[in-house]
């Protein structure tokens, strides 16, 4: 009679991660929800290319006053578009070829009227936008989303934004639909003038603007989306190092300035990781930054927040309970990853927003596996699982701004895992993985994309691993039954056409076997009655039935 050993390990560990949900995802929605989710020809009819904005912050009331110049081309004729901003937020005005436009605000969405329809063409236009206003504060960033004033040790203001989710509207009027990524950006900071203001991409000037305020210019050469564009004031230092031709700035306050130093010392690894398994660094034009944070971090493109204390782990533990998630930085490794999965590659809707923090949350195995190797790595996504809670679907409600479920994160860094092993050829996995990167840089998908590139390299059935693990709350369940003095096996799952090996391990050697949710299948395990499931390169539950 076989006899079967499984090895179970439950770690019970209580943490608040950036896996909780950024927005609601629910059964009924709003037209609000509508409004801010949706497009329609006030949306698709206009293509965004760039944003120049000025704004100036005033930390000690806590109120914001700007301008964003929205430069766009029309690609259908329209007479009537929307623009997003919370209604916290006053729209002082609408200016079009120097003249006042009507608008109407409903919720946050605002529909602006031009006394005339716009024809199609690739005139570049612009249309600008006043705004001012005590913007929403963050009560628990960069989980609810929202400004953040706070003060240093040294009772100086320290300001960040975190905005994913909720969206860049909160403060900002713009198009705020993850679909339409502005080419390029400018950024004019105005903070109080012994501060220091730091955004995205390459730093152009500061000037003195008044004898309170000080401004800093940033530009953006390549595509950012919405929530990615920030605004960062504090008593910073910079300092600057090299990764090739890549450069590398770093902005602290001035008190941690070797604390970070140090920390930070752990870039250049993780770079040489990155290039070799993602291909190189996707916005070099506009350089690599850590920007030390009032909250714990943010992908922010090419201005990554930092907020971790300068410690290991996730604010000094190990979200894997291994022990191997201390000897790295979480928040440099994860926040740093997003530049390719998340800046880089966007969702179009966020409801597919498992395409950023899926992939970004297996990049922290990998560069556990190119620091630690590959069993360190699988080790490291298995503790992850503790965290996994299989409540609701990954992919969330398309067209009403609406995530899925946090178990984006690790359930879907281990579906991941599960499809290398699945493929069974990392020659072929990691190609497969730098090609996806190339081939999607800078643009904006959707899951079927994904779903569609992975078969094509790899000429394999994937669709139905991936939609068990995206669509449906439950893990697959392999059914174990013993039948004739033989073991057989079946996945239950609710995806029917739902396949995956099962590898057991006998005397040392690996041996597979392909299941399919149809029938049962009788397990290779050879002539011998002792054996042990390999759950640990694929992620399923077990169920005896017999």
């Amino acid at each position: 009679m076989c006899r079967i050993y499984f090895i179970f390990c439950f770690l019970l560990l209580s943490f608040t991660s950036k896996a909780q949900t950024l927005t609601a995802n629910r059964s009924e929605y709003t037209k609000a929800d509508s409004l801010r989710g949706s497009l329609r020809p006030e949306r698709t009819s206009y293509d965004v290319k760039k944003y120049k904005i000025k704004v100036r912050v005033n930390p000690d009331k806590r109120y914001i006053s700007g301008v964003n110049k929205m430069q766009f081309r029309v690609l259908e004729p329209v007479q009537k578009i929307q623009i997003d901003l919370f209604e916290e937020i006053n729209l002082d005005s609408v200016v079009f070829n120097q003249k006042k436009l009507q608008y109407k605000r409903e919720f946050n969405a605002v529909f602006i009227d031009f006394p005339f329809e716009l024809q199609a063409n690739n005139e570049l236009k612009e249309i600008q936008f006043h705004f001012s206003g005590f913007p929403k504060v963050a009560k628990n960033a960069p989980w609810d989303g929202g400004f953040v004033f706070k003060k240093d040790q040294n009772n100086n203001h320290f300001v960040g934004l975190a905005v994913q989710g909720i969206g860049a509207s909160l403060w900002l009027p713009n198009k705020d639909h993850l679909s339409d990524e502005a080419e390029g950006l400018e950024m004019i900071i105005e903070c109080p003038e012994h501060l220091v203001a730091v955004s995205n991409g390459r730093f152009i000037k500061s000037y003195k603007v008044d004898q309170n305020y000080k401004a800093y210019k940033w530009k953006v050469e390549n595509p950012i989306n919405n929530y990615n564009i920030t605004i960062n004031i504090g008593d910073y230092v910079h300092f600057s190092d090299q990764f090739n031709d890549l450069d590398l700035d770093y902005y602290v306050l001035k008190d941690h300035l070797e604390a970070a130093k140090k920390q930070f010392e752990q870039v250049k690894p993780m770079m040489a990781c990155f290039y070799e398994k993602f291909g190189e660094y996707p916005f070099k034009e506009d350089g690599f930054k850590l920007v030390e944070s009032p909250y714990l971090g943010m992908e922010h493109q090419s201005a990554v927040a930092y907020g971790n204390a300068y410690k290991n782990g996730y604010r000094g533990t190990d979200l894997s309970g291994t022990g191997i998630g201390l000897k790295w930085d979480f928040i440099i490794i994860h926040e740093s990853g997003h530049e390719w999965f998340g800046n880089s590659i966007t969702a179009a809707d966020i409801a597919d927003m498992w395409i950023h923090e899926s992939f970004t949350s297996y990049s922290e195995a990998v560069f556990v596996e190119c620091e630690y190797g590959k069993e360190a790595a699988e080790a490291y996504l298995v503790g992850l699982r503790q965290n996994v809670q299989n409540d609701q679907p990954i992919i969330g409600d398309y067209g009403v701004n609406a995530e899925g479920s946090g178990d984006m994160y690790y359930k879907g860094a281990n579906m991941l895992h599960s499809i290398r092993n699945t493929i069974n050829n990392d020659a072929l996995w990691w190609k497969t993985i730098k090609k996806f990167h190339k081939n999607f840089k800078h643009t904006t998908t959707n899951t079927n994309d994904v779903i569609n590139f992975f078969e094509n390299e790899t000429k394999m059935n994937l669709a139905p691993i991936f939609s068990q693990y995206l669509n449906y709350a439950e893990l697959p369940t392999l059914l174990i039954k013993r039948e004739n003095n033989a073991v057989t096996v079946k996945w239950q799952s609710e995806e029917k056409n739902f396949t995956l090996p099962v590898e057991v391990i006998v005397n040392n050697e690996k041996l597979r076997t392909q299941v399919s949710a149809k029938e049962f299948t009788k397990l290779q395990i050879g002539n011998n009655e002792k054996f042990k499931l390999n759950n640990l390169s694929f992620y399923y539950k077990t169920e005896i039935i017999n």
